[in-house]
């Protein structure tokens, strides 16, 4: 089953210096049928002016991943972290037991994100954060992990959650399949371009709700870069 979620449908505001829609359930906007999908909590499309971003505030018990669609995140916390994530790239913040952040858009460019909150299976553990580059030309036509709750995932940012993180570049015309499973929940969201899934037409910054399906088979109709997550 596929559920599109256009991205006209979604809730969000524009607060200036931030431009937010969500896919699910967040901060002021409520929707009793998008509350989350599998532990799949949250889908942010941010766009985040200039010189701006989030001051410090607290997390726990969430898993939070950062794709970076444009310019570029620099993420500071009270562990003593600190790094720039830039477009095509990705970090990951473990909140565990709670952990204090600020995330700034430090450019001189307008910078663009999906933030993807999931909900741990795995609870009490101390915080962490982590980036990594993920070069584009590693996923061309092929999904490639970019975070994930498995053993065995190669060089892909650990998360503590049953589930995984994936994203492909396809060419207009390209396939690219991935392993779903019937019993899991998919939820794939273009960051550019437009797909197909079975007759299903997906564009930009659409969501698309997948459930019941044992191979998610995705094809470009223009370049594209899509983002899924594979959700419990």
């Amino acid at each position: 089953m596929i559920e599109l979620r256009p991205f006209d449908s979604l809730g969000g505001e524009n607060h200036g210096w931030l431009d937010a829609k969500h896919h699910f359930s967040f901060a002021g906007y409520h929707d009793p049928a998008r509350v989350h999908w599998g532990n799949l909590r949250v889908w942010n499309d941010d766009t985040i002016a200039p010189k701006t971003g989030f001051p410090p505030h607290p997390h726990r018990d969430m898993e939070i991943v950062t794709y970076v669609r444009e310019g570029a995140i620099t993420h500071q916390d009270n562990l003593g972290n600190q790094g720039r994530t830039e477009a095509g790239d990705v970090q990951v913040m473990s909140a565990g037991t709670g952990i204090r952040h600020s995330e700034y858009n430090m450019e001189d460019v307008i910078t663009k994100i999906f933030q993807i909150w999931i909900i741990p299976t795995r609870q009490g553990e101390q915080p962490s954060w982590g980036s990594r580059p993920f070069p584009k030309g590693d996923r061309t036509g092929q999904f490639v992990t970019l975070a994930s709750g498995y053993e065995g995932d190669g060089d892909a940012l650990p998360i503590r959650t049953d589930a995984r993180v994936v994203a492909a570049s396809l060419k207009a015309g390209d396939t690219a399949e991935y392993p779903l499973g019937a019993a899991r929940k998919g939820y794939l969201v273009p960051a550019t371009g437009k797909v197909r899934i079975d007759e299903v037409t997906v564009n930009a910054r659409d969501g698309a709700a997948i459930s019941d399906l044992e191979v998610l088979r995705v094809t470009a109709l223009e370049d594209s870069e899509i983002v899924l997550v594979d959700a419990a």
